[in-house]
């Protein structure tokens, strides 16, 4: 499946301008989640800034909408910084990142916030939730059924209620869900395979009767194409994205390490990313 230059250059041009913005956020916080943010944010990108993403600023309250559930509510800088690129709510607020009384907490809170669709910060959660906005939306719409679609991270998958959902969304035939594992290799207490090891991810998720599908998700190209890949589906299964991501993607200070997951951003972070796009 092809996607044309233009766009894909638009695309990595965009992520160039939120992994800039994510990193402020996160120094100016003085705390927050990198690695992960950094991991999932081309494949958020690529989500929010597609052509088949039915959800803006204007239908985020419509029952006919899409979906997106933040599992790994961590992840979150991301998602806030695309919001308001897209316009949900006003950039200005971004520096307000984990501060008191701001809207953008260190998880996302559901009604804090236009786009939020869930409340993170218990990993595994979000999975079974969008198993239950995904079987709503095909039992109560007449037409064309909303998509849902749920950002996970590796980690997370050592949660049982993971398998648990896997297993209801397998039984129920969810073939509007999207489900995307965020496999950045880490998680707080070292790297994921030394910790409980959920590999091979492929034949597990099979074995649920999930239609799979594994990416680079960090490339554009990649990512875009399996997307379009769970919209012409023709199953009657769920489907899964995995998508093999680095840690802390774009820093390279911190890329790939364990440390990253929560490591504190500081100016010398900052000045490294600028640096690199030469701001």
């Amino acid at each position: 499946m092809n996607f044309s230059k233009k766009k894909i250059n638009r695309l990595k041009k965009i992520s160039n301008y939120i992994r800039i913005e994510v990193i402020k956020m996160l120094q100016m916080a003085g705390s927050g989640h990198p690695g992960g943010s950094l991991s999932s944010l081309d494949i958020l990108v690529c989500l929010y800034f597609s052509d088949f993403l039915n959800l803006n600023k204007k239908n985020y309250k419509s029952n006919k909408r899409d979906l997106v559930v933040l599992s790994a509510g961590h992840y979150c800088p991301t998602l806030y910084a695309i919001l308001a690129y897209k316009g949900f709510f006003n950039k200005r607020i971004l520096s307000t990142l984990r501060k008191f009384d701001s809207p953008l907490l260190g998880h996302p809170k559901l009604y804090e916030l236009p786009g939020i669709e869930n409340s993170g910060g218990s990993l595994g959660q979000g999975i079974s939730l969008a198993c239950g906005y995904a079987i709503s939306a095909k039992r109560f719409s007449k037409n064309k059924i909303p998509k849902v679609y749920c950002l996970m991270g590796d980690g997370e998958q050592n949660e049982g209620q993971v398998w648990e959902a896997a297993m209801f969304a397998g039984h129920n035939k969810l073939n509007n869900l999207c489900a995307i594992v965020d496999i950045n290799k880490i998680q707080i207490d070292g790297y994921t395979k030394d910790i409980l090891n959920a590999e091979p991810f492929e034949k597990k998720y099979q074995s649920f009767n999930w239609n799979t599908i594994r990416v680079d998700g960090n490339n554009h190209i990649k990512i875009m194409n399996a997307f379009k890949k769970f919209l012409n589906y023709k199953g009657k299964k769920p489907t899964v994205i995995l998508a093999d991501t680095v840690a802390g993607k774009g820093l390279k200070s911190i890329e790939g390490l364990v440390t990253s997951h929560g490591q504190p951003i500081t100016t010398k972070h900052l000045d490294e990313i600028k640096k690199i796009f030469k701001l």
